[in-house]
């Protein structure tokens, strides 16, 4: 900068005003970079897909969940344009898990075809599995262990694993063991038809014996979160998912021809635009008769896979391949899994953002996973409360509201649906492609999850990107 001599006291105001009105544009240029480890690399979300979300018990019924991993793996290869042997690991999440293929992140591997020299682990965190697969690429990738690493996520609840009770199971291994026709007769004589009560899988926290469906009505309570703010959320939800899949926007989204399914599978099939008044006849699905949650202001139970394709920038230049988006920073949080279940983003977005030094006028689209509506408008709240931010988070004020006409524009889990282990890769791809089409720069990815826990990251806009 050139430095003149103030020959007088206007000129001396004039160049003044000048220097200060050029430090605030630095300083405003300055905030809004993230802070970054100096040692850390650019590691760069490359592509991502998934399959249609469907509801469960619908046209995926008839298959395994290493299938519809397996469709993603090798939809995403093709999307990419990617050898599988350029693949160095593979993260692939799971929560209600098939016995015959616990490790589905190498079944699904070797169904699609992979080498079997390319490694490959299965991560499990509720709701967030696909965002433990991302971030623990992102680890492989930071300290230098691997380069490219595809991460995604899979649930099949069109067929769960279902157990004999423990007595039954204990008198069947003992029978095995049994040598002897008295042995076998003497066991047999301890049987009860009580012993055939089949056991489901958990749908309540081993923790609190509670399920989540009655923690989000005790949650919207407590942050008197009505039924109407719920619906409305609800409403607004499914017609913006509707909104966005009319104008081809889901670009993540692979078709799928399952055998023995006439039609192509090409579409979400939860979205459903409904009316205030037909959401308000709906009856409370947990608690009876006076709760809030029904079954249209909560996810529904989903079948879906995903897969995305992470590595570093420097790697993606080397394979010719043009990035989504820059994975510059994450956090996990938990909290108190009684009372405090669903606030895994009341409490992992201030977190995120204090560590990276933005602020939310920084941040440009907000993808938030929609367990229950109550739980979102929950969430909102708690971040608007003084009290809460104060009394938890340890804020001298309030954090404040994020901008709502910036937050899931999409629409959500509700509409769109929440296979438990695929979402975290929707989350991350919707940010990415929100990013290019409403031009802005920074997104958040929030979740929270079973446990008490939740996940926050953060994801840049790369430059040159397209939503395709």
């Amino acid at each position: 900068m050139n430095f003149r001599i103030i020959q007088s006291k206007a000129t001396y105001l004039n160049a003044t005003s000048l220097l200060r009105k050029q430090h605030r544009q630095l300083a405003t240029q300055v905030a809004a970079q993230p802070k970054r480890n100096a040692n850390s690399q650019n590691i760069v979300l490359v592509e991502g897909v998934r399959t249609p979300f469907l509801t469960s018990g619908t046209a995926y019924s008839n298959l395994m969940p290493h299938e519809l991993a397996r469709h993603s793996l090798l939809s995403l290869l093709q999307k990419s344009r990617l050898d599988k042997e350029l693949i160095d690991y593979i993260v692939y999440g799971s929560v209600i898990q098939e016995v015959k293929t616990s490790n589905i992140a190498r079944e699904a591997a070797l169904s699609a075809g992979f080498s079997d020299k390319t490694p490959a682990h299965t991560v499990t965190m509720a709701c967030i599995s696909s965002n433990a697969a991302i971030t623990t690429g992102m680890g492989l990738i930071a300290t230098n262990t691997y380069d490219v690493i595809v991460a995604g996520g899979v649930e099949f609840m069109s067929d769960v694993p279902i157990r004999h009770s423990r007595k039954m199971r204990s008198l069947m291994l003992k029978a095995n063991k049994a040598k002897t026709v008295g042995q076998r007769l003497s066991l047999l004589s301890t049987f009860r038809p009580g012993f055939l009560a089949p056991e489901l899988p958990a749908v309540a926290e081993f923790s609190s014996g509670e399920t989540m469906g009655h923690s989000a009505d005790r949650l919207a309570s407590a942050f008197n979160v009505s039924r109407s703010e719920q619906d409305d959320y609800a409403l607004r939800s499914h017609t913006l998912a509707k909104q966005a899949q009319e104008k081809g926007y889901f670009t993540d989204l692979v078709p799928f021809k399952v055998q023995g399914v006439d039609k192509v599978v090409d579409k979400d099939n939860g979205i459903r635009v409904s009316t205030p008044e037909s959401l308000a006849k709906l009856k409370p699905a947990f608690v009876k008769p006076y709760g809030t949650i029904t079954a249209a202001n909560a996810s529904f139970l989903s079948d879906g896979a995903s897969a995305c394709l992470v590595m570093t920038e420097q790697k993606a230049k080397e394979l010719g391949l043009k990035p989504k988006a820059f994975l510059r920073d994450f956090l996990y949080v938990s909290q108190d899994p009684v009372n405090q279940l669903l606030l895994g983003p009341a409490y992992g977005i201030p977190k995120l953002l204090k560590k990276v030094g933005l602020g939310l006028k920084d941040i440009d689209t907000w993808e938030i996973h929609e367990a229950f509506a109550g739980q979102i408008v929950a969430n909102l709240k708690a971040l608007d409360s003084e009290w809460f931010c104060k009394t938890y988070l340890g804020l001298n004020e309030k954090f404040g509201s994020p901008d709502l006409s910036k937050w899931n524009n999409w629409g959500g889990s509700l509409s769109i649906g929440h296979p438990f282990a695929a979402t975290g890769v929707r989350l991350c791809m919707h940010t990415a492609n929100r990013l290019v089409r409403e031009d802005g720069k920074f997104g958040v990815v929030a979740a929270c999850a079973a446990g008490g826990q939740g996940v926050a990251m953060l994801i840049e806009r790369y430059p040159g990107a397209n939503a395709d």
